[in-house]
């Protein structure tokens, strides 16, 4: 690894000082599990010249419940939310999501804030010493869209002939569903808003904001929520297709939906379609399935990576099934 320069923060005011100080050129690091990697392997064409810690920032890692609302700290462990008895009650796809990220020892050292602003997994773009210079990088092409696209978008590029790469977290689509906000030092934005394709950028967060915190509003009585994730290996491995959703019910059909997809878009995928035809009926085999044809109705797959739209479809049925009264 280059040399740098690294700088343990003690509140969030000096963290974002640093980054104006080092006008791009600063990374923050908190479980360090993403970063780390790309600066191994020297991934990007400029490499940072200092790490803002933020670890040291105390008060950023807890879990809030108050007044019907959860507030998580941006610092707060994966493992800490897969475990935690109130959100796997009330906020069951997040706690899921969390369990289901990575290995043990990953969920231990990785955030929540970490893994929703985590990079894109894409083999041209992650190749070793900047082997392909990208459109994500400022280049001028995506490799995948004629070489190997087994696991990228099955939804479209960032732009035509754009990026393909699909956006890996799992969390991201359980706070999607879930109606999440994200806290940053500057605004509060909502989940399905924050995410953004750019070059080098996977959010829409300013060069020197952070985020702090997520909340949610504890989902109303009648309301039930559920995360599936299809890998090739339980654990460890990324998500070759995730999702989520959170469905209330009365009368025993749907009054709301909230479906997303991830790893299959190069942001988080909302399946609207799949949301409309669910609302107003039970939740049976045959409208599940409906829903799940509706979410993939505008798939249009790669050479390689049609397989990907039918696990699509399955997981959005098999999660709407999970949240039957």
């Amino acid at each position: 690894m280059k040399r740098f320069v690294h700088i343990n923060a003690k509140t969030v005011e000096e963290a974002v000082s640093c980054l104006n100080r080092y006008g791009g050129k600063g990374s923050l690091i908190a479980g360090g599990t993403d970063l780390l990697g790309k600066m191994k392997d020297m991934i990007l064409p400029n490499y940072p010249e200092a790490l803002i810690n933020l670890k040291t920032i105390p008060g950023l890692d807890y879990i809030d419940e108050k007044d019907g609302l959860f507030t998580i700290g941006a610092l707060t462990r994966l493992q800490d939310i897969a475990d935690h008895p109130a959100l796997k009650d009330r906020c069951y796809a997040l706690a899921e999501a969390a369990r289901r990220t990575a290995s043990p020892h990953l969920r231990e050292m990785g955030t929540l804030a970490g893994n929703i602003c985590q990079d894109i997994r894409c083999w041209y773009y992650r190749n070793e010493n900047n082997r392909f210079p990208c459109l994500r990088k400022g280049g001028g092409r995506c490799y995948a869209i004629d070489g190997d696209n087994r696991y990228h978008s099955i939804f479209g590029g960032s732009v035509k002939k754009g990026c393909y790469a699909v956006h890996p977290s799992d969390t991201a689509p359980a706070l999607i569903a879930l109606n999440a906000k994200i806290i940053t030092s500057k605004r509060s934005i909502k989940a399905e808003d924050f995410f953004k394709v750019g070059v080098k950028t996977t959010t829409i967060l300013d060069s020197d904001e952070i985020v702090t915190g997520i909340q949610i509003r504890k989902p109303e009585n009648g309301s039930k929520s559920a995360f599936l994730k299809f890998a090739i290996r339980k654990s460890i491995d990324f998500p070759l297709v995730n999702a989520a959703a959170c469905i209330s019910s009365a009368g025993g059909k749907v009054t709301a939906a909230r479906i997303c997809l991830n790893a299959v878009y190069v942001k988080p995928y909302r399946a609207v379609k799949a949301e409309d035809a669910i609302i107003g009926k039970a939740i049976t085999e045959e409208n599940a399935a409906a829903a799940g044809e509706a979410a993939v109705v505008e798939a249009d797959p790669l050479p390689h990576n049609a397989y990907m739209v039918q696990i699509a479809k399955t997981l959005v049925i098999r999660t709407l099934l999970a949240c039957r009264e």
